[in-house]
């Protein structure tokens, strides 16, 4: 049996990010969201989430910018928030183990109960004038 390792650098970054959100485009309640917000441009937000990621497991200081700004709109609630969860935790944990596995699946959990909160309150908001 193969032991799987940590994640411990840009190019685990990138297998995880690539192995995520392949599955995401695919995933038949997720998908149609993602590609149809993102369309043409995979590759540069796949791009920002390998500086996002990197940032955040390993402190390379690559990613600059408001991550929750381009969700606040999206057309999401409890349930894709439970399947993303779902599909982050089953390919971070297929392909590593370990304490920095261990803390992308924790942050997975704390970014999408804070953005699925703000989501919930901005959808209740009127809109600003």
């Amino acid at each position: 049996m193969k032991t799987k390792r940590d994640i411990s650098s840009l190019a685990d970054i990138q297998l995880m990010v690539d192995s995520f959100y392949g599955t995401v485009r695919e995933d038949e309640l997720l998908g149609p969201i993602f590609n149809h917000l993102i369309q043409d441009r995979w590759p540069e937000h796949l791009e920002k989430m390998y500086r996002f990621w990197d940032t955040v497991l390993l402190d390379s200081h690559t990613y600059h910018g408001a991550p929750f700004h381009p969700h606040a709109t999206m057309p999401v609630n409890s349930l894709h928030f439970n399947r993303w969860l779902q599909l982050f935790h089953a390919t971070v944990n297929g392909l590593f183990e370990g304490a920095k596995a261990e803390e992308a699946c924790w942050r997975g959990e704390k970014m999408a109960q804070m953005f699925l909160s703000k989501i919930e309150y901005y959808q209740g908001q009127p809109p600003l004038r």
